[in-house]
């Protein structure tokens, strides 16, 4: 069974909509393309690194969108290894209208979004699920994801859609490998699904030393 992988972009204050570009969001969000300025070359380098492997996109329909708009018209090849990947492997779009599938490789998935989503684990190795907010949230609220790479940085918007707005339900995870940090703030988190839900204590009990003056 492969992994499915998902990739986010999102601020200190959690808002995830529009990383890219003006273009993304045009209507009601003032701040298409708050990424693009904390970009560099070390946290390019960390970005291509975490595509390795890849065999599939999964993709929401706006993100396809976008994605298909941009990345067919993009040579791959040796210093643009992202276009080599995103045009070669298979991509498919969750989307509840009739999507324009122009982009070679692309396959629209059915309404049994979750039973698609378990047929593309177990014939893929390694999927990786980029953008794509309201499927992410499906995701998460469904736990259909084995590893989650947060990437956040250092600006608060105040508006826009969040991350994990509404698409949550009480999950465990943890950290796969030590945080990095980008010389401009921004932090890359790896984390994995893992068993059970959150569990609570007590911070006054004997064993956290609440009270101790020693």
């Amino acid at each position: 069974m492969g992994l499915i992988h998902i990739e986010l972009f999102a601020t200190l204050d959690l808002v995830g909509q529009a990383p890219g570009g003006p273009d993304e969001d045009p209507v009601g969000f003032p701040f298409g393309g708050w990424q693009a300025p904390l970009l560099n070359e070390v946290t390019g380098a960390q970005i291509s690194a975490a595509y390795e492997g890849t065999d599939a996109l999964l993709l929401g329909r706006r993100t396809y969108d976008i994605f298909a708009a941009y990345w067919p018209h993009q040579e791959g090849g040796k210093g643009n290894e992202i276009a080599t990947l995103f045009n070669s492997v298979p991509k498919y779009v969750a989307s509840r209208g009739r999507a324009d599938l122009s982009w070679a490789g692309s396959t629209q998935l059915g309404p049994d979004l979750g039973g698609a989503v378990r047929e593309i684990r177990d014939r893929h190795e390694h999927v990786k699920v980029v953008g794509s907010l309201d499927l992410v949230q499906t995701l998460l609220r469904e736990k259909l994801f084995d590893r989650l790479d947060l990437w956040v940085h250092p600006i608060m918007l105040g508006v826009g859609k969040k991350v994990f707005d509404g698409g949550v339900v009480p999950t465990s995870v943890t950290l796969l490998e030590p945080p990095v940090a980008g010389p401009q703030g921004t932090v890359y988190l790896r984390y994995g699904l893992a068993e059970g839900t959150p569990t609570t204590g007590d911070m006054t009990a004997p064993d956290h030393g609440a009270g101790r003056d020693d």
